[in-house]
């Protein structure tokens, strides 16, 4: 059981670095970096070069909370995803590059994705 968990965290933290290392944020085209907890979906913007986030957005935002989606539902990461879309506008930031980590792009990460292109970041 042990050796079974310990393969699984080495494969996914491999995956993560694979994707990692041909995505590199900068302050024109940042990184745009999700993070799924069991509970909650958080997006946040980082340039690499200056190791700074530049924008961020997620469901533990009062924002959010006051329109009670649900705290990691579809409706709730398109929230997020035009939420950043608009952080990043203010900072005026039109392209970034999507650092999905060790996810796949399904799901709530598809959706997060989809929303924030709809309101004008390209990737």
């Amino acid at each position: 059981m042990f050796n079974e968990l310990q393969s699984r965290n080495t494969k996914r933290k491999r995956r993560s670095l694979r994707v990692r290392k041909q995505v590199r944020g900068s302050s024109d085209k940042p990184r745009l970096s999700v993070f799924k907890s069991l509970k909650h979906i958080c997006a946040q913007l980082i340039d690499d070069e200056k190791g700074i986030t530049l924008a961020s957005a997620s469901t533990y935002t009062p924002l959010l909370r006051q329109k009670n989606l649900g705290k990691k539902s579809k409706q709730a990461a398109r929230e997020v995803g035009i939420l950043l879309a608009n952080a990043a506008k203010q900072k005026n930031i039109q392209c970034v590059v999507f650092d999905r980590g060790h996810h796949k792009y399904h799901g709530l990460l598809a959706e997060l994705a989809e929303a924030a292109r709809q309101s004008g970041l390209q990737f």
